[in-house]
């Protein structure tokens, strides 16, 4: 209750334009609503007391405060360091009081005796006819007969706490209440007045609570011994992010993306594109030659072991975990039936979407650098806030780049990546030199990689085309033509898996990307890496006296985001004229539409709160549209529409992210 609000919002990067729209929706709802005073709410009461109990709250409490510091001062009372409550954090529980007991004023008043009255004294002749014609049968009229209710709560839950006579002590320094009989008074009254008992149990509420919180005084008089300490530390978790909530509380992540990505397709989309940009600032004219994207210094090796993953970045634990098995210097598995043991790669490639749900400063250094540094440690000269003007950046004691033993990485960017225009992604990768403990040499969104024994790794940029600018094909193009012996073997690494995606929407995307693997590599692509699809799925191709363009198709997007469906593409086999046979699917098919079965049946349950915010946000745009609305009847109406409404949207939804 003293710490409200905490925690640090995701800021767009480049507008804030939807906050404006927001707020003038609200604004707009607000303006068309009814009057207050037809609904029986006094605003300028409301007002009146709103202020004055917010200014006494904030003299009362910053009062106690004072003394606190004081008493501490003086060492009767021991306070953590560093807790002292921001000025904010007062005046947003001084708000939120005000609310309270404004509120409570509303509904229950400030009266020291209650009688019981008739139903519907301020209510509407109207409805009071349609009560009478329907004689309190329907259940239209029993809802509404919550107003007894109502009244019941306010004599009874919330009556006065006593008189003066009963606290003799206090009754110099308590508000009474207002007198309320049926017939004739006589005198005044000496009731406590129920609204300043209901302020004063929440200040008392908030000094208990920061009391208790601040005080220290158990924990000095009982010191842990240095096991304990020792142990305390082993148990302290890192400060990682809750998955993003997509559906979940206000849904904000989905609106907000589903924004960005309007706004990214509007912008950049055929008008600017940071791959041409990069094209326009390479170093020499010979593409074979450009260092800044070719990188051939891992050729000289006599093996090389690589790990790939990709859609990274959701949640701080899943990705830890993905991360943490990445950063080990070996792991078993079962292969087989006998145990294999797989070093650590010496590269790591991620096929992108790095920090959901959309790239920012925040995003990238919590969801994404943040669980791979606390996996494997950056060296001691690292520090967070240097920029590489020249890369790579030699490591320390090492004096050129294919000297260095330690493990690398590249990364192509994904969609999301993409929603800033690549701004994020170029300022934390391509200007970065380490991702925790991994060295990053790459210069450029896209990349080829001479890798030992004749093999080699293209790393594609698709941006929001879902396809490789002219630029880019060219510098692919001219490596096949001038570099790449005849017996040589290419993996092309894309963020979209389009032989899944194009199978399923049944159209055919990355033409470019299909004609450099054709007519390019001609039978010289062995395998193709991609991600965007959060699950596991590899398919390679079946016998056949036909010439095959690539030979393995390999999607591994669980790098730490939430589950994709598998069972979907259950019936995929053809590609690029080729028949392809599914070796290996995670989760399992069945398994696969078990979860799906079940996120129908629970999606409702698990994200009430998109029901109720989506069809209270539906019910202010409609019940503006009836200003001249008096009847209680007609609001319970609309109000049912309004959730019949959201659940249609949130049906659609659903069925969406099933087929998906």
């Amino acid at each position: 209750f003293s710490s409200p609000f905490l925690g640090r919002t995701i800021q767009p990067s480049y507008s804030n334009f939807n906050r404006w729209y927001v707020a003038w929706i609200c604004f707009a709802s607000l303006y068309h609503l009814p009057s207050f005073q037809s609904m029986g709410v006094d605003m300028r009461m409301n007002l009146s007391l709103f202020l004055t109990i917010y200014f006494s709250s904030v003299l009362f409490i910053i009062a106690f405060h004072i003394v606190f510091i004081g008493l501490w001062y003086i060492g009767l009372v021991a306070r953590m360091a560093g807790t002292r409550p921001g000025i904010w954090t007062i005046f947003q529980n001084c708000t939120v009081i005000s609310i309270a007991c404004c509120v409570f004023y509303s509904h229950c008043g400030n009266r020291a005796v209650h009688k019981s009255k008739s139903f519907g004294r301020n209510s509407d002749p109207n409805l009071l006819a349609f009560l009478e014609n329907e004689k309190g049968t329907t259940w239209i009229s029993n809802f509404l007969r919550m107003n007894e209710l109502k009244d019941q709560i306010c004599s009874s839950w919330f009556a006065p706490v006593g008189s003066a006579s009963d606290y003799p002590l206090l009754s110099k320094w308590v508000i009474y209440g207002e007198l309320v009989c049926s017939g004739s008074c006589a005198g005044p009254s000496d009731e406590i007045s129920p609204l300043y008992s209901l302020w004063a149990t929440f200040v008392g509420l908030y000094i208990a609570n920061f009391v208790v919180e601040r005080s220290t005084g158990w924990a000095l008089t009982h010191p842990s011994t240095v096991l304990e300490d020792e142990k305390l530390k082993r148990q302290m978790k890192p400060d990682f992010l809750d998955m993003v909530p997509w559906y979940s509380g206000t849904s904000a992540d989905l609106f907000k993306t589903a924004f960005d990505l309007m706004v990214s397709v509007t912008l950049f989309v055929g008008r600017f594109d940071m791959r041409m940009m990069q094209a326009a600032m390479k170093r020499t004219t010979d593409e074979t030659q450009n260092d800044d994207l070719l990188y051939d210094y891992f050729n000289e090796r006599e093996d090389l072991w690589f790990d790939f993953v990709a859609d990274t970045g959701d949640g701080g634990n899943s990705s830890y975990t993905v991360a943490r098995l990445l950063a080990q210097p070996s792991i078993q598995t079962i292969i087989g039936g006998s145990m294999h043991t797989l070093p650590r790669g010496n590269l790591l490639l991620i096929g992108g979407d790095l920090a959901y749900p959309n790239p920012s400063s925040f995003t990238y250094e919590r969801r994404f650098f943040s669980p791979y540094e606390y996996a494997l440690q950056p060296p001691p000269w690292y520090r967070a806030e240097h920029i590489a003007l020249d890369k790579p950046e030699v490591p320390h004691g090492v004096s050129k780049m294919k000297d260095y033993d330690g493990p690398q990485c590249f990364i192509i960017p994904g969609n999301h990546d993409w929603f800033d225009g690549l701004h994020t992604f170029m300022r934390y990768v391509c200007h970065k030199s380490w991702l925790g403990g991994w060295f990053l040499p790459q210069k450029k969104s896209y990349f080829a990689l001479q890798l030992p024994q004749g093999w080699w790794i293209f790393g594609l940029d698709l941006a929001l085309h879902g396809d490789i600018d002219v630029y880019q094909f060219k510098f692919f193009a001219e490596l096949c033509q001038n570099k790449i012996g005849e017996n040589d073997s290419v993996i092309v690494m894309t963020h979209e898996p389009n032989w899944l995606l194009d199978w399923y929407w049944k159209e055919t995307t990355g033409k470019n990307v299909s004609h450099l693997i054709q007519e390019y590599l001609n039978g010289r692509c062995k395998l193709r890496l991609a991600g965007d699809l959060h699950h596991f799925m590899r398919h390679s191709a079946n016998q056949s006296d036909n010439p095959t363009s690539v030979q393995h198709l390999l999607v591994n997007g669980c790098g730490g985001a939430f589950l994709h469906p598998t069972h979907v593409f259950k019936n995929f086999e053809q590609f690029s004229g080729t028949t392809y046979g599914c070796k290996a699917a995670y989760p399992s098919y069945d398994d696969s539409s078990g979860i799906a079965l079940g996120n129908i049946l629970k999606f409702r349950k698990k994200n009430w709160q998109f029901d109720t915010i989506g069809g209270f946000i539906y019910f202010i745009l409609v019940f503006s549209m009836f200003p001249q609305v008096s009847s209680i009847f007609y609001l319970v109406i609309i109000f049912f529409l309004a959730l019949l409404k959201i659940k249609y949207c949130s049906l659609n939804l659903l069925t969406l992210t099933y087929n998906l």
